[in-house]
């Protein structure tokens, strides 16, 4: 069977078993910050094991593709893989190990015809419930194999979560491919076992700290790596034979002219671009882009090393886009994304890859001498300097410095490493922390209740306090008085809370006998919607009948800039294409926010053309219409889901106008028409990474008030110009020109002060030391740009001198020196020497043998530091300072 037929095979099984099949989750894990990437099929199960959120159903399958950066360095053995697809089966409080494990070993024997004979199974130490499960369908007890917690005991998908005892099916590929060992079994690592379907048994939550509570009801999280259980019906144990690698391999054949099989480091190197390319194409297909921290660092180093890889093969071009052609042609039916990002994935893959190429030579180069220079020096290892500057100077990947050194035999300090490394680290765990806030977050949310949203009608509404929970204590209390800041729950809310980029509401809610200033309202996950606010008046108790009214002004601002966005979003994928699409946004009432995929700038013709199409759009006062389906069929009417997004069974779907412009899953205010929005300006557009770009904008009043700005602005210009505002660009062309015009002539002027002044140097400030004629000097203030000229007027008159001179320009101390061509050949070096010179006054510099530049602090030392010029000169001749 191929990968094709065995993932239809599992899914048809499990949706027999009354099974929901859910659609494989984003390689981005949502609303999880614990994750860097989703690595197992359970991530997207998460919430509903925790009791966060209500599953469609108790019984659930999948095939989730997953990506796992543990075993990078580990791609190119038989079953290592960075990027794979796991098929799953969940109950989420239903069923429990007895149909687990009979269901997974009726489909390996009866559907997939694995022979029995060979397979093993492993369990828990203590586990004798399993031991006794797995008897009781006559597995034979010699092997059923008990392990430790190590292997058996399966651990949350990040640093905290469910967890449990496990139980594994291992395949048995044969004596042929064994240790010959007598005691050979599931947990040797010779090859000869592999691991196909992981049974875990969820019966506690592990908190960060790692103690571990029961779960209220226990759960199942299985997973079998969809490459494993193909190879193991092929009875081969490498997952590259399997079909879902070989069109990889020889596409990879056609532009090497290499197959695998006759060499074990080009067979290693094949294996790891094929694998690599299938992981590239989708972390891009899912929203990463690469950079230099987080996500974006993993699809950089693979992309990279997937890039040097085949240039040692002999691949001298751009080519990790055709095996990623190969991996979209193969996938693609199965991960639509894959097709409708196909042109982001090539684009995003060659600019990397050509960006990667310019220095790729360079870098190797550079490794391969300080590797010579470590032999020569009779050092076994590189000097974490020298591969710290290979990073940061050059940008050539540590990874790959130590590959082509242990290539060569030799080690890396990688402490060293490390230790250089700490600064950028740091700024990388300030600015991406994938650590236990989730964690924090749902044990709130697990206690808040869920509240009726009737914000999208009514912004008041009569309503009943449910839970209080103080601020600042965190607790649950029964009532509040004047002064406290709260956080309310209550049966049933106008009030929207924060999510999906749109800000939380603001507004008031009154009882009798107290009122609360509402300053922000969040979402969360369990659908409870959490109300802070400061209490301004009175007391408030659980049980208080109140007024519920939201901020109607700010709200409508919200709403115009909302359906803006939509808009904004249409205009941007008719103007520049249809690889754009949403990574980030702001909805607020002052202004929005649009992250986008473009791998380029955008013109100022294309600004215009997309601010255009919106308020062509806003004039022509289309209709905003909502409906609720269901997920599926929202998808195949056309509307745009952001990816990484998690929808339920039913979403609500958001459209602007008939024929229609947009059409969204969406959750957020709108306004009843586009005619509302008012209008819709551009006040800003900007990189903010890697192939991605940010679009700010304002409408309705805050559109007035910049144009106002703008305007009062021009106003103000006009009268200082003394010109009408229509005249305003012409009138400072005028005066640019003037400028340029006197620039010029104070330039010239500057050139014949300094030719005049050279006399005067040379006669007052001219000396020999060891046969070199030597000028020093401090001269009147002037730019660098003047003391380079006066320096080559210097060298000119002199012929042959070193000339070393000082000025103190806009309070702060110069230096620049210069050596004639004859004195260079006796080793005397501008830069070196201006290095030592600048020192004295606080500073730094350097240059090129022939002429070099420096700045400094201490305006005051300036004298002293000119005065040092002839004995450090003469110590260089000396050979004191080479």
């Amino acid at each position: 069977m191929d990968s094709n037929q065995i993932r239809d095979t599992f899914l048809n099984f499990f949706n027999e078993k009354k099974h929901k099949i859910i659609p494989s989750s984003s390689l981005i894990p949502h609303g999880d910050p614990t994750l860097l990437l989703t690595t197992a099929g359970m991530v997207q199960i998460k919430p509903y094991f925790l009791g966060l959120m209500k599953p469609p159903n108790h019984r659930l399958a999948s095939c989730q593709k997953c990506f796992r950066t543990t075993d990078i360095d580990s791609v190119g053995d038989n079953k290592h893989l960075t990027f794979f697809e796991m098929l799953g089966n969940f109950s989420v409080g239903d069923y429990f190990k007895k149909e687990a494990v009979a269901w997974a070993w009726e489909f390996v024997t009866d559907r997939l015809k694995l022979d029995p004979e060979k397979l093993w199974v492993t369990i828990f130490l203590d586990d004798d419930e399993a031991y006794n499960i797995w008897r009781s369908i006559n597995f034979p007890a010699e092997k059923i194999v008990r392990l430790g917690e190590k292997d058996n005991f399966w651990g949350p998908a990040g640093d905290s979560g469910p967890c449990g005892p496990c139980s594994e099916i291992h395949y048995d590929f044969g004596d042929k491919f064994g240790c010959g060992k007598p005691d050979c079994g599931p947990d040797c690592g010779c090859g000869r076992f592999s691991e196909i379907w992981n049974l875990v048994f969820t019966e506690y939550n592990q908190a960060p700290d790692g103690s571990r509570t029961k779960l209220p009801k226990p759960n199942i999280d299985t997973g079998m790596g969809l490459e494993r259980i193909v190879a193991a019906s092929n009875d081969d144990p490498s997952v590259y034979d399997t079909d879902l690698f070989q069109p990889m391999l020889k596409k990879l054949a056609q532009l090497t002219g290499k197959t695998t099989g006759k060499n074990g480091s080009i067979d290693k190197s094949l294996k790891i671009i094929a694998e690599h390319s299938r992981g590239i194409t989708f972390l891009i297909a899912d929203g990463v882009l690469p950079s230099n921290e987080g996500r974006g660092y993993v699809l950089r180093r693979i992309l990279r090393r997937a890039c040097f890889l085949g240039h040692k093969l002999g691949i001298k071009k751009v080519f990790v886009g055709e095996i990623a052609d190969v991996v979209i042609n193969k996938m693609g039916k199965v991960y639509p994304e894959l097709v409708t990002n196909k042109k982001l994935i090539f684009d995003v893959i060659r600019n990397e890859e050509e960006k990667f190429n310019d220095t790729l030579d360079a870098g190797i180069n550079l490794c391969e001498k300080a590797i010579a220079d470590a032999k020569a020096q009779k050092r076994n290892c590189l000097l974490s300097e020298e591969v710290f500057k290979f990073w940061d100077t050059f940008g050539f990947p540590f990874e790959l410095s130590l590959e082509i050194a242990h290539d060569h035999g030799i080690e890396i300090d990688q402490k060293g490493f490390e230790a250089e490394m700490e600064k950028q680290r740091e700024r990388a765990r300030s600015s991406h922390k994938f650590t236990a806030e989730f964690s924090t977050s749902i044990g709130l949310g697990s206690e808040i209740k869920p509240t009726e949203f009737i914000g999208y009608n009514e912004l008041s509404t009569r309503s009943k306090i449910i839970q209080i929970i103080d601020d600042k204590t965190a607790k649950h209390i029964d009532q509040a008085n004047k002064g406290k800041s709260v956080t309310l729950v209550l049966d049933r809310t106008p009030f929207y809370g924060e999510m999906g980029g749109q800000v939380g509401d603001t507004g008031t809610i009154q009882s009798k006998s107290g009122e609360i200033r509402v300053t922000n309202s969040t979402s969360l996950p369990n659908g409870g919607i959490a109300i802070s606010g400061d209490i301004v008046a009175g007391t408030i108790s659980i049980g208080d009948a109140v007024d519920a009214s939201v901020d109607k002004e700010r709200r409508l601002d919200i709403a115009r800039n909302h359906t803006a966005t939509h808009i904004l979003q249409a205009a941007l994928r008719k103007v520049l294409g249809s690889h754009v699409s949403q990574r980030g946004s702001l909805v607020a009432p002052e202004r929005l926010r649009f992250d986008f995929t473009h791998l380029v700038s955008i013109t100022s013709e294309e600004l215009k053309e997309i601010q255009a199409f919106v308020n062509e759009v806003i004039r022509k006062d289309l209709p905003v219409a909502t409906e609720s389906c269901s997920y599926d069929k929202a998808v195949k009417d056309g509307a745009m889901a952001i990816f990484e997004e998690k929808y339920g069974d039913v979403v609500r779907v958001v459209r602007i106008g008939e024929p229609r412009v947009s059409a969204e899953l969406c959750g957020g205010t709108h306004v009843g028409t586009t005619g509302e929005i008012g209008y819709f300006v551009v006040v800003n557009e900007s990189s903010i990474g890697t192939g991605l770009r940010r679009i700010e904008a304002v409408t309705g009043r805050g559109a007035e008030s910049f144009v106002n700005e703008r305007l009062s602005i021009l106003s103000e210009a006009a009268n200082e110009l003394r010109a009408p505002v229509i005249e305003i660009p012409e009138k400072i062309r005028s005066i640019v020109d003037s400028l340029s015009y006197c620039e010029k002539q104070i330039a010239a002027q500057q050139k014949e002060l300094a030719r005049y002044e050279v006399q005067g140097i040379v006669k007052e400030n001219t000396r020999e030391v060891g046969g070199v004629q030597i000028v020093h000097a401090q001269v009147s203030s002037m730019p660098m740009s003047m003391l380079l000229q006066l320096g080559d007027f210097l060298k000119e008159e002199l012929k042959s001198a070193v000339i070393v001179l000082a000025t103190v320009y806009e309070d702060r101390p110069y230096f620049v020196a210069t050596i004639t061509p004859d004195l260079i050949q006796k080793g005397l070096h501008s830069g070196k020497i201006i290095k030592k010179v600048a020192e004295i006054a606080g500073g730094s510099g350097g240059g090129k043998a022939e002429t070099a530049q420096a700045g400094a602090k201490y305006k005051e030392k300036l004298p002293d530091a000119i005065g040092t010029v002839p004995q450090i000169i003469k110590d260089f001749l000396d050979g004191k300072n080479a």
